[in-house]
């Protein structure tokens, strides 16, 4: 989250992801099973859950999975930084300023994330990634949590800049005007591989279906029950799981970004991993966590990013400017806090 959240691509939170589905059981419980297919399968180290409401009767459940892990290994092979082969990979490592060949969705992916950029004037940065590593919140298991000098923030500060990274569709291609610029685009690989085994799902004709990895979720049409899914957003405890705020999702995406998993504390002082791509150093603020319905997950999950970055107040206003559906939770002395914009309040269960 970029402020980046700190995960290999498609996060390896098996347990995070394994407690958010049974939380969503929870919410679906009653929902009528009979005809409704589950999959569930993993990545790596990460699971991931399909749900069609109405299966076409010449699928193969099976030939679908199988399909479905394809889609999600496709995504780790475009954008995993942590996968020497990734395509994200070998840009990073190349050392030139010519354009870089890469597939279409990759162009539209950056193309996103760089509009993103410039609306938020440089809070959201996908070139945050030196940063990242250099506080010890990289994918890597050799990165270790750390202080580092402001000397050593300043060199980083200089590769950072998304105004140093470009984009075009014809051909697709990205490429970097400085050559040590590197691109990390883990907030938001979760939503985007969710969209893309949704649209592989629509390419079969299916229609009705919720993905959900790494706790972003795509829904499309009506769930088993005949109705919007039901979808539960988490409370932001340390210890535990509980849910905070259900609530009814249809042809949206919807993503979360929280801190506090994803931490450290030095000399009693609590670092969070989402990190001020201006400042170089971890956000400093109450907010918990913030969960964004967007079109799509893909958005949901970079706009979930900018808001946790931005904090409890400046991304309340950033989200009612600019009509994000998003709601926050953030602490004070006794316990959380809550605000829901006005086109996310309709959506809430109560």
């Amino acid at each position: 989250m970029t402020a980046l959240p700190v995960h290999p691509v498609i996060k390896p939170n098996l347990l995070k992801a394994l407690c958010l589905w049974l939380l969503l059981s929870l919410l679906s419980a009653c929902e009528q099973r009979s005809a409704a297919w589950h999959i569930e399968g993993m990545q790596g180290t990460a699971l991931w859950h399909v749900t069609l409401t109405a299966p076409p009767p010449d699928l193969n459940e099976a030939a679908l999975k199988d399909g479905l892990a394809k889609t999600f290994s496709k995504t780790n092979q475009l954008l995993a930084t942590w996968d020497q082969t990734s395509v994200l990979s070998q840009f990073n490592r190349y050392q030139g300023t010519d354009w870089f060949p890469v597939e279409p969705a990759l162009a539209q992916l950056v193309d996103l994330t760089l509009k993103i950029s410039k609306q938020s004037e440089g809070a959201y940065d996908v070139t945050v990634g030196p940063l990242i590593r250099l506080w010890g919140f990289g994918s890597h298991e050799s990165e270790k949590a750390q202080i580092p000098t402001q000397t050593d923030i300043d060199t980083a500060l200089a590769r950072v800049g998304y105004q140093k990274l470009q984009v075009r569709f014809d051909p697709p291609s990205i490429r970097k005007s400085q050559a040590d610029v590197q691109v990390e685009l883990a907030s938001v690989a979760d939503g985007f591989a969710a969209d893309q085994a949704g649209l592989y799902l629509e390419s079969l004709g299916i229609r009705d279906y919720m993905v959900e990895i790494a706790g972003e979720v795509r829904a499309r049409g009506l769930s088993p029950r005949g109705d919007a899914w039901r979808i539960a957003i988490e409370k932001p405890q340390e210890e535990g799981r509980a849910i905070q705020q259900g609530i009814s999702l249809q042809d949206a995406g919807l993503a979360t970004s929280g801190d506090y998993r994803n931490f450290f504390v030095k000399e009693g002082k609590r670092y969070s991993h989402t990190v001020n791509p201006v400042s170089g150093a971890p956000v400093t603020h109450n907010l918990a966590s913030v969960s964004v319905l967007a079109d799509d997950a893909t958005q949901a999950d970079a706009y979930a990013t900018l808001l946790m970055a931005l904090g409890e107040e400046k991304g309340k206003t950033f989200a009612d400017n600019y009509n994000i559906h998003a709601y926050f939770i953030w602490r004070v002395h006794d316990g959380f806090k809550v605000y829901a914009t006005k086109g996310m309040q309709s959506l809430l269960k109560k």
